[in-house]
């Protein structure tokens, strides 16, 4: 009886203790207006700004995809952990794009001399649209196709509605034709007068490849229970996302479709599925590039028709033989929720790390051999660099590095020393004040002279 009362003597000592502690740092920070003050007071304004006075949603913007200008938030002081945490409130669609966006529009570097001079292809969120520009923002030529103008009658109870109204990404060919993905609906190709080629119909997303022979790798997924997917750490109720490989011939005609789970589960690196946390898409691929085998003496493990496949909840990059199903190399622990790996000339790989710089973004280049990071782009407190979700990097053939910036609508390209020689903000804006700025989901660099078509073009205007 004794022990009894004794034991709930201290517990109600030590919850009152908690609760005076509590209440004092409360007081503390609402007088020194340090953490968490700052956070509450901050999504509290934000608050006040999103709904009105009968509580409802301000809706500024129902179509594209659109994000906040990293300018101004209040990040300053922040610890890692807080600034990732405000990163995940603000990336709510209630709260998207409340912020001022950079004044900056179009080019607004371009040296002339240490830029690599091309062309770029652009994919904005503002709408389904791509367009061609050169190296001062001059528009050369533009694709458009509606969702509706492809699949007027497709309904989709399930999938996202926002995803109908921008493309994710796009390739373009020699010849002017442009393959574009909607998101979760399907792939599309479109001649260089936005005219019809053919639609294909799978839950395609993120990213494309087009291979020497002609061949289409497109990453698809599909809705089930793995019965194979038995982890320890991980269970599932429900039915989730399993991301696929499609392969589809030049006329959008599928050919093989090979399951990513399957190829972890095939291979002896089955146990990074342990890694796995999330409930809904699991792995979240997010790019693919085959690789030529080029290097195969060096690398041995990058053969010919391997795939190099980014998969973005397991912060895992990983080769996959598509005629084995297997998994034969793969990589994790060094980045957080990266995209973008490609394979360098030079052997080493390259990627858009979204959050391993201290909950900011950095470009890596790594050797796959021994893990040493050869070459790092973090930015500068001048020029500060972060997505936290979607990116891309591309090596140019001068040396240079080029960056999207998806979610702050920006792209830029630097030198190996860090000197940015060329930049691009979205010139796309909506809401109040402009306050929303449209996501650039890629910009591509290609040679100067790359399409005939273009000064054909000139010719007959």
């Amino acid at each position: 009886m004794k022990k009894s009362l004794s034991k709930q003597m201290l517990y109600s000592g030590v919850f009152t203790l908690l609760l005076f502690a509590s209440f004092s740092y409360g007081m503390f920070s609402v007088i020194n207006q340090n953490m968490p003050f700052r956070i509450i007071r901050y999504l509290n304004e934000q608050k006040n700004k999103i709904f009105s006075e009968s509580g409802s949603i301000k809706q500024e913007s129902k179509q594209g995809a659109w994000h906040i200008a990293r300018s101004d938030l209040p990040n300053q002081g922040l610890t890692d952990e807080q600034r990732e945490s405000l990163a995940k409130v603000t990336a709510l669609p209630y709260l998207k794009g409340y912020y001022t966006a950079p004044d900056k529009k179009n080019v607004t570097v371009y040296n002339k001399e240490a830029a690599y001079h091309g062309l770029n292809l652009v994919v904005s969120g503002h709408g389904t649209e791509a367009i061609l520009m050169d190296m001062e923002g001059k528009v050369l030529h533009s694709w458009q196709k509606d969702f509706e103008d492809v699949w007027p009658s497709r309904l989709e109870p399930n999938l996202n509605e926002l995803y109908k109204t921008f493309w994710r990404r796009a390739h373009l060919f020699d010849n002017g034709d442009l393959l574009v993905i909607f998101k979760d609906y399907g792939l599309v190709k479109l001649d260089k007068n936005s005219d019809l080629l053919w639609a294909y119909e799978g839950r395609c997303h993120h990213d494309l490849f087009v291979f020497e022979d002609e061949n289409i790798y497109v990453l698809s997924r599909q809705r089930r229970k793995n019965p194979r997917l038995q982890l320890e750490s991980w269970g599932a109720k429900n039915p989730y996302w399993e991301d696929l490989i499609v392969i589809l011939n030049s006329e959008g005609i599928e050919q093989k479709r090979i399951n990513v789970v399957d190829c972890f589960l095939n291979s002896e690196y089955a146990p990074m599925l342990e890694h796995i946390k999330a409930r809904g898409n699991i792995l979240h691929a997010n790019s693919i590039e085959m690789l030529d085998g080029k290097l195969v003496d060096k690398l041995p493990m990058f053969k010919k028709s391997h795939i190099l496949i980014s998969l973005r909840e397991i912060h895992t990059i990983a080769v996959i033989d598509l005629e084995q199903e297997k998994v034969m190399w793969a990589l994790t622990g060094m980045w957080k929720y990266q995209h973008a790996p490609s394979l360098l000339k030079n052997g080493n790989v390259l990627l858009f790390d979204n959050r391993g710089n201290n909950g900011k973004s950095k470009i890596v280049e790594i050797n796959p051999l021994d893990q040493k990071i050869v070459w790092t782009y973090k930015g500068t407190a001048a020029h500060e660099f972060f997505s936290m979700t979607a990116g891309t990097t591309e090596r140019l053939s001068n040396g240079n590095t080029m960056i999207t910036e998806t979610n702050n609508g920006r792209a830029f390209e630097v030198t190996p020393a860090g000197e940015i020689v060329w930049e691009f903000f979205n010139p796309y804006r909506t809401g109040e004040n402009n306050k929303l700025i449209a996501a650039l989901c890629d910009v591509i660099r290609y040679d100067q002279n790359q399409f005939d078509w273009l000064s054909l073009d000139a010719k007959s205007e």
